[in-house]
Order: C-alpha cells, then sequence, then structure tokens
C-alpha cells in the first residue's frame, strides 16, 4: 500500500529567518494523524537566512542525521565537536543523555537548505556521539547509497535503531530498486526535482509511505534528490 504526503499537505512556520516545512508533528504543528512513521519522528524542511541560526539547546534520547542541500551549516556542541556541513557531507548525532548544540548559517549573504531527521532510539542514556561522513555525488548517481544504518553497512554511519537510510540522485533513464523484508515499511522523501515511486510521480517535498510491500522500484528521475528510509 502506497499513502501520499505531497509537499503543500506539510506543516508550516515561517519564524522570518527560518523557514521550514514539517513531514511530522513538530513544535507548535500538531497532527494526531501524522506524528511520525515507525521510528521516523521527524524530517524537517528547513531554510535558514544569511549569518542566522539556532542557539545552543538540548536534546536527549534521539538520533538525529542533517543533511544539507544548500549552503552550509556551522555546528558546536558540548562533546567538543565542531564542523561546518555541507552539501555531500552528513551528520549523525545520537543525542544519548544529553547534549547541548548549535547550528549557524556562516554564510553572510546565502541561504542554508537542509533536512533535519529524527530518529527514535532503541537503546536510552547511552554518552552522546558524534559523527560525520562524506558521501560524494558519484556514490549516490543512480543507486542508493546507505548513508545510516544499525551496522555501518556500505560504508554508513551507525545509530542505535534497526533503520536504514539511503540518499539518491536520479535524472533521465537512472533507476534503482530496494527489496523489503517481511514486515519492514519504507518512508521515501524526494527532497528535490521529481522522481517515480512504484509508479506515483512525486516532486520535491513530497513523501509517500510504502507498507505490505516487498520492493521499492525508482524510475523517471528529473534531477532528483531523495532519501529512503526502510523501517522496521
Amino acid at each position: 500500500m502506497l499513502t501520499i504526503r505531497r509537499a503543500n499537505e506539510r506543516g508550516h512556520a515561517n519564524h522570518g529567518w527560518l523557514d521550514s516545512f514539517h513531514t511530522f508533528s513538530f513544535a507548535n504543528y500538531y497532527d494526531p494523524a501524522h506524528m511520525g512513521f515507525g521510528s521516523l519522528r521527524v524530517i524537517n524542511d528547513d531554510r535558514i537566512a544569511a549569518a542566522r541560526g539556532f542557539g545552543t539547546h538540548g536534546h536527549r534520547d534521539m538520533e538525529i542525521i542533517t543533511y544539507v542541500l544548500d549552503g552550509a551549516i556551522a555546528h558546536k556542541d558540548s562533546m567538543g565537536s565542531g564542523s561546518t556541513i555541507k552539501p555531500g557531507n552528513v551528520q549523525r548525532m545520537s543525542a544519548g543523555r544529553g547534549v547541548m548544540h548549535s547550528e549557524f548559517n556562516p554564510q553572510p549573504d546565502t541561504e542554508t537548505h537542509m533536512l533535519q531527521i529524527w530518529i527514535e532510539p532503541d537503546v536510552t542514556g547511552i554518552a552522546p556521539e558524534y559523527e560525520e561522513r562524506e558521501f560524494s555525488d558519484a556514490q549516490k548517481r543512480g543507486r542508493l547509497q546507505a548513508l545510516v544504518s544499525p551496522d555501518g553497512a556500505d560504508g554508513s554511519m551507525k545509530i542505535h535503531q534497526d533503520a536504514r537510510l539511503y540518499g539518491g540522485l536520479f535524472d533521465g533513464d537512472e533507476s534503482a530498486a530496494l527489496t523489503l523484508a517481511p514486515g519492514r515499511r519504507a518512508w521515501i522523501h524526494v527532497a528535490r526535482g521529481g522522481l517515480t515511486v512504484n509508479g506515483v510521480e512525486l516532486s520535491g517535498g513530497d513523501a509517500v509511505a510504502i507498507t505490505d510491500e516487498t520492493r521499492v522500484e525508482l524510475s523517471g528521475g528529473k534531477n532528483a534528490e531523495v532519501l529512503v528510509f526502510d523501517l522496521a
């Protein structure tokens, strides 16, 4: 079964310096029909104004993944980690028993466009962790590159949950497929461009939930960048 979540159906909050679309209930946006999907709890599609950002704030017991589409985001945290994340770099932070961090667009005149993803962990109270890895366009071109997983497969970063996140770039005749094990489900989020997923045409910001199916098929890309979640 396929359930489509169109971009214009998402929650929306514009704070001036931050223009954010919420796939699932978040902050002041509440929709009991969209509280998450399995362990996937948040996909926020954020545009951050130049020289602005999130001040120091705290998280705990959450797997947080940052995926930059355009621009850059400067990260600092209470673990002593500090880095500027750009397109192609993916950041994974396990908040564990508690971490403080800030995220800031360091560019003086350019907006940053990024996705912030939260996945609920299968363990709580652990020491917080930070990791960052680069995944080139070549690794994602016409295929699904593993970005995070519970076992670090295919060069991915390890998270504390039975969830796998793949990233891919598709255009023209490029296609890929993902087999879903029995009992698994998938969430596909088109970050930008256009893509056909199991026969359904999606555009930037659109998503589809796939349940009771054995296969995810991606084709018909139009400069598409896509994230695919394989979830228990």
